[in-house]
């Protein structure tokens, strides 16, 4: 049987098809790879008949080690003559990315809390839905994506799209609260108030939160999750090309043109050999190849994790769909960065403090912390922060006021102009990958494009990445290291 969902909100149960004893039947309890909650838990999961693709990881990620590498190397041409990633060499930290991109199913999830939570604001739920009109097109004949791709259950393990920017980073943050919400619950704590929030939990504002088995808090916050973000775009870049399968003492043996080696795109293995490794536009008017034996398979986009993975475990960093990072773009962004951990979009923020003498965070109506524009770039004195001013930093340029916003630091943009000689302001996100309706080109990790980040397309999505705290998860089995004495426990 064909893997099946339904939609449950507000207590009305949806399936299309006539299979929806069969799917009661079938249905079991398993977690969501997302964010650890039960598929058929009332209010915290979805439900869903059978996993196709299992995670490596409790949460859906993958572990990719950090490195150095040449940013921008892969790409031999500039078919657009853009200019705007310049090779340079960068190193990237340790960090978590999710094994393949976010599917209608984690989306559905995602909505179907809001509406258990927030079953009268009907807003926020209006606002989380993706835009499935981006399926349209005048002179095609594309309704039934429409009205099927998101909810359909012969959709669910495919990549969710209609997805701006600024929904990704909602369901990032949604997602970091619900995976540690469930870390919690599970070691037996729980909470009555309606929205569990991270940073409110680690500040101490959960008065009403009760802890069972017997269990007495050591440290606050020892068994959760930093939070859940988008890539950097130097982090998809080095985790798309996943160089470390090549190299050997040190040194990278054979660079790679695609998130795979060789040269082509079909697969060179004797017991694949000719299959395409990706889902794209093989040529114009070519989707997936002819009738009978089909090249890619997908006419529009497939089940994530149908083709082979890179080197690190990632699926599809090649075609099906591109994916947003975390950037703002500008041509000149390889130039201009940092070389360790490099990114372009900082606006840094402070939560805004309801107490100043107690540090208590203000909330919203969704019991997230507000947060301001940040004043300076130092911690205030403690009468600074009674009094919620700043002194004036004898660092600073006189008269100059801090300005958080560092969108366009090194390469400003004129606002006058946007829409008139240029199409790049501060909201112009960098998307990445290639996709289902994308030449091969676009297949190469060093290739980049922007778009506005209220803006969405069917063939965008994202999958979502965790910085890692502490060192590098390292088995003593990997590689050679020095002999160290271990401390003895007092």
């Amino acid at each position: 049987m064909s893997y099946k969902h339904i939609k449950n909100f507000n207590g009305h149960l949806v399936l299309m098809g006539s299979s929806l004893v069969c799917l009661m039947l079938l249905l079991m309890s398993q977690r969501s790879p997302k964010t650890g909650a039960d598929y058929d838990d009332q209010m915290k999961g979805w439900v869903k008949a059978k996993k196709k693709n299992p995670s490596t990881s409790e949460f859906g990620m993958v572990e990719i080690e950090g490195g150095s590498f040449v940013m921008g190397g892969s790409q031999t041409e500039d078919l657009a003559y853009t200019n705007d990633n310049l090779r340079r060499r960068v190193t990237v930290a340790t960090f978590y990315m999710d094994e393949t991109e976010v599917t209608n199913i984690d989306w559905l999830e995602y909505l179907n809390w809001i509406g258990k939570k927030y079953p009268d604001d009907r807003e926020l739920y209006y606002n989380a839905i993706p835009d499935t009109l981006v399926w349209r097109n005048p002179l095609s004949y594309n309704e039934p994506y429409v009205d099927n791709y998101l909810r359909h259950p012969a959709y669910q393990d495919y990549p969710v799209v209609g997805v701006t920017w600024e929904q990704a980073n909602d369901y990032c943050q949604w997602r970091t609260d619900r995976i540690n919400e469930n870390i919690l619950s599970n070691e037996g704590t729980t909470f009555t108030d309606q929205s569990f929030n991270t940073d409110i939990y680690l500040n101490g504002q959960y008065g009403n939160s009760s802890t069972g088995k017997g269990k007495k808090e050591a440290i606050r916050g020892l068994s959760l999750m930093p939070p859940v973000r988008l890539p950097t775009e130097a982090e998809w870049e080095y985790a798309a090309l996943a160089l470390g399968g090549n190299a050997e003492y040190g040194l990278i043996t054979d660079n790679k043109v695609y998130p795979w080696n060789g040269l082509g795109v079909r697969s060179e293995k004797r017991r694949s050999h000719g299959l395409m490794m990706a889902n794209f536009k093989i040529s114009e008017g070519d989707n997936m190849g002819i009738s009978g034996y089909p090249n890619d398979g997908g006419s529009i986009t497939t089940p994530v994790a149908s083709y082979p993975p890179n080197d690190f475990g990632l699926y599809d960093m090649a075609g099906n769909v591109n994916e947003w990072v975390g950037d703002v773009y500008r041509q000149l962004s390889f130039e201009d960065f940092d070389d360790f951990n490099p990114f372009r979009g900082n606006v840094f923020t402070n939560k805004r403090l309801e107490n100043t003498q107690q540090g208590i965070y203000a909330k919203d109506k969704y019991g997230r912390p507000i947060r301001d524009p940040a004043k300076a770039p130092r911690k205030q004195t403690w009468e600074e922060l009674q009094k919620g001013t700043v002194a004036t930093d004898s660092s600073s340029i006189a008269g100059k006021n801090y300005d958080p916003d560092f969108r366009g630091y090194l390469d400003s943009v004129n606002k006058q102009l946007y829409g008139v000689t240029t199409l790049v302001n501060n909201e112009s996100r960098v998307y990445k990958g290639g996709s289902w309706n994308d030449r091969a080109y676009w297949l190469n990790p060093g290739t980049r494009r922007f778009m506005q980040q209220d803006q969405s397309s069917a063939i965008v999505g994202f999958r979502c990445a965790m910085t890692l705290v502490g060192g590098k998860a390292q088995k003593a089995s990997d590689m050679r290291s020095f002999k160290t004495r271990k401390g003895k426990a007092k």
